[in-house]
């Protein structure tokens, strides 16, 4: 029986701002990567989906990114593997501290947008996220996109690692995903997004936008909370794995 984690980009909601239907998408999702304030989130916001992820038995997942509050994080920076380590360890620290309260563990690391995209072809980079992860203890896992060169450095420092893929988002010939600007970038139709993730999960490619396979090894796959109609794609790509006999699990 083949195997998948599906996991959610969660706690993005920032004071009196709501974003996402966290509540709603919570008992689909077997993994939660949970924003830490720097581009979306607070304190609050934080325990509360932390409290949700347990309360359904979801593993808790920190989501670290760069410091972009008005840009949600998209918006690429100068930044050194210092910082890199910096931001990683400080951030997801605080969400550990969260879990530790609610009776749970930090389970994984997923950093989001341009930090996340900044590092998998970066070698400097990739290596100072992977040792913060490891330097925050307990065998937490960093989730990074499959095939990439973080998910190298992580298995190089013997790190537990999951190499990552996603649902609802359309790639570029390298691998990488397409940037969001672009036609295709997020995919919007429930069908096409199940019939891509089968396709990752079953065959191991995935279709570019141009329309090249390319090869993925999904232990993870994502779908983002703040796409409309998320709670659906959640629900339809259930129903799929189910009918298709793939297990769902948290790495």
């Amino acid at each position: 029986m083949k195997r998948i984690d599906l996991n959610c980009d969660m706690g993005e909601s920032y004071g009196a701002w709501k974003m996402g239907a966290d509540a709603e998408i919570m008992p689909f999702i077997t993994s939660a990567n949970i924003a830490c304030g720097y581009h979306a989130g607070d304190p609050a916001t934080i325990r509360k989906t932390v409290e949700l992820a347990v309360r359904h038995g979801v593993a808790v997942g920190a989501h670290p990114s760069l410091p972009d509050l008005q840009g949600f994080g998209r918006r690429v920076m100068k930044i050194s593997p210092q910082d890199m380590y910096d931001l990683v360890l400080y951030q997801a620290g605080a969400v550990q501290a969260f879990a530790r309260a609610a009776g749970a563990t930090l389970h994984h690391v997923k950093c989001h947008g341009a930090l996340y995209n900044m590092s998998t072809g970066d070698e400097a980079l990739s290596d100072a996220m992977a040792r913060a992860v490891r330097d925050l203890g307990g065998g937490v896992i960093l989730y990074t996109l499959s095939n990439s060169r973080t998910l190298e450095v992580a298995n190089r420092l013997g790190l537990r690692v999951a190499g990552e893929a996603f649902a609802d988002r359309g790639y570029s010939d390298d691998g990488t995903l397409a940037p969001r600007g672009a036609p295709g970038a997020m995919i919007e139709d429930e069908d096409k997004s199940v019939a891509q993730a089968l396709g990752m999960i079953e065959q191991g490619y995935v279709t570019s936008l141009s329309g090249k396979r390319v090869p993925v090894a999904p232990d993870t796959l994502c779908l983002h909370g703040d796409q409309p109609g998320a709670v659906a794609f959640a629900k339809a790509l259930r129903k799929a794995f189910a009918a298709r006999n793939i297990a769902l699990g948290a790495p």
